[in-house]
């Protein structure tokens, strides 16, 4: 909250120390929180309840844990260039860009943009590649 006291009347500014001193005080007279949490659920297990079943919340834990996060993916080598425009790359990963899905529609194949001894072509998610090609006869 800001206030613009450069815009404050006299009366405005002893209204507002005035109410900044019944705040102040307020908060210092207040027993801090951990020690009225101490004194609530101290209360409850001597009538023979459990805060969480008085109030139908989990009572906090001393440090809650976070969701462990997801961990990103290592960035990925680039295996398809653009012969016309070098900017144009593409890992292998994710959806095909557009350039290669424009030039991939024209008839030219993906593998015709690898970069040459350094990428294989993306295997798709059809293709038999590690899949069993011969079963035996039973």
């Amino acid at each position: 909250m800001k206030i613009d006291v450069d815009a404050l009347t006299i009366r405005e500014l002893d209204a507002l120390l005035a109410a900044a001193e019944r705040r102040k005080t307020l908060l210092a007279s207040r027993r801090p929180v951990a020690v009225v949490r101490n004194a609530l659920i101290a209360f409850a297990e001597s009538q023979g309840y459990a805060i969480d079943e008085l109030i139908g919340v989990a009572s906090p834990a001393p440090a809650a844990r976070r969701p462990a996060k997801k961990q990103k993916r290592a960035k990925a080598a680039v295996k398809y260039r653009d012969p016309q425009n070098k900017r144009n790359t593409w890992s292998g990963r994710g959806r095909m860009p557009r350039w290669l899905a424009e030039k991939t529609k024209r008839g030219q194949s993906a593998a015709d943009f690898l970069i040459p001894g350094l990428a294989r072509p993306t295997a798709k998610k059809s293709s038999s590649i590690g899949q069993r090609s011969v079963y035996k006869q039973g």
